[in-house]
Formats: structure tokens, C-alpha cells, sequence
């Protein structure tokens, strides 16, 4: 009937988001130059704010 509200919806994609951004985070501070090149692209796929969660990183100046 009802079925899941879109609060809950969004509730349960900015969870996911968060753990992948973890992850993300993790895997950084091993990463290779060229995976962090291809972290920071999968994090522009993953989120809008992206440049703000790369910057934060300390990514800001990898290029697209």
C-alpha cells in the first residue's frame, strides 16, 4: 500500500552516501596517485557536493 515515504528515502541514500565516503576516506591514505585519481572521480559520480567533500580530503587540486 504505502510503501516507503521519500523521507525515508532520502534518509536511507544520505546513510549510504556517508558509508561510501568512509570508505573512500580509508582507502585515501594508502591510495596511489592514480587512485586517488579514480576515488575522486567515483566521489563527483557519487554526491553534488563533491568539491566541498574533496577538499576536505585535501583532493582539491586533482584534475576531472
Amino acid at each position: 500500500m504505502g510503501g516507503i515515504s521519500e523521507r525515508a528515502k532520502e534518509i536511507k541514500r544520505r546513510r549510504h552516501r556517508r558509508k561510501k565516503l568512509d570508505v573512500f576516506a580509508r582507502k585515501l591514505k594508502k591510495a596511489t596517485a592514480s587512485e586517488r585519481t579514480t576515488i575522486g572521480d567515483k566521489i563527483r559520480h557519487l554526491t553534488t557536493g563533491a568539491e566541498v567533500i574533496l577538499k576536505n580530503f585535501g583532493m582539491a587540486e586533482t584534475k576531472r
